[in-house]
């Protein structure tokens, strides 16, 4: 038998790149999705949040979590002021019905948003009920040297923030392991952008199962420990020479993680004290 957690599975709109938002929507709905994560960025229409929403209404799709807008390319959307584009994506959220904002850390030059990162971070979640789930980044590398590009690192695990966000790419990336991060995030993991890498110095976002992160074992976890966060396939499909075949990369994604969010249990039969077999559900520990 399986157990299958209350955890949902998203797609975020990321994913359909470079096709845009209303595709997201549309092939997270025809494909079996249970809703999606909405990232805003430089495609007019996920900065339009009452379009966002008429999708999510004509989809039934709907909105897990906002990403906000924390790329170099997103720099600009919605505002300069990265506390205004954080403070956005938080309405957009409660607008939408999500209860989750993904966010990167600061970069280093962003010296007066980083001073009180975490703090305020802890403060927002207090005011509107919205979690911050703070995502790990990894070292840029130019000619074989690292950078440091955030502030105050690219792993949140080392930080005071109460929701971290697992991004198995970036975890490739960073030369780590998922498993081991997820052991050091402990009960703060709230969000898992399910993907997979390589150790590379490209950020690859594999469909899970071709790169070599153990994704499959982090599923599988999840279902053992009956986690009750999103679980967002944020995978690169830029490559499909056509919408069929994008969509067929998407439903593999989306195969590999439910068949893999399933904790096995045994059963077993006990004869009960008057005679009449019983069955004994206990989850195996194998």
């Amino acid at each position: 038998m399986l157990r299958v957690p209350d955890a949902p599975v998203g797609l975020s709109t990321t994913s359909v790149y470079p096709q845009g938002t209303a595709t997201a929507f549309q092939l997270a709905s025809s494909l079996g999705y249970d809703g999606v994560e909405l990232m805003v960025w430089t495609d007019p229409v996920s900065q339009d949040i009452d379009e966002i929403a008429r999708l999510s209404e004509q989809y039934d799709m709907p909105v897990l979590s906002v990403h906000a807008p924390c790329l170099l390319i997103t720099q600009r959307v919605w505002s300069p002021d990265p506390w205004v584009r954080l403070t956005r994506s938080i309405e957009a959220a409660d607008r939408l019905g999500a209860g989750t904002v993904v966010v990167h850390p600061p970069f280093r030059w962003q010296r007066d948003y980083a001073r009180d990162f975490a703090k305020r971070i802890a403060e927002m979640e207090d005011e509107t009920g919205i979690v911050i789930a703070v995502e790990n980044m990894y070292p840029w590398r130019a000619a074989g040297r690292e950078m440091a590009a955030y502030a105050p690192h690219w792993d949140p695990t080392t930080g005071p923030y109460s929701h971290i966000t697992l991004d198995l790419s970036h975890a490739a990336v960073a030369g780590g392991d998922a498993l081991a991060m997820a052991d050091a995030i402990g009960d703060r993991l709230a969000h898992v952008h399910m993907t997979d890498g390589t150790p590379s110095a490209r950020d690859e976002h594999l469909i899970p199962g071709r790169g070599n992160q153990p994704c499959a074992a982090l599923l599988e976890r999840l279902a053992k420990e009956e986690w009750s966060g999103s679980v967002i396939l944020e995978v690169t499909t830029r490559r499909a020479r056509s919408t069929d075949e994008r969509e067929a990369e998407l439903d593999e994604a989306l195969a590999f993680t439910r068949l893999n969010l399933a904790a096995a249990v045994e059963t077993a039969f006990a004869v009960s004290t008057d005679g009449i077999a019983e069955q004994v559900v206990r989850r195996s520990e194998a």
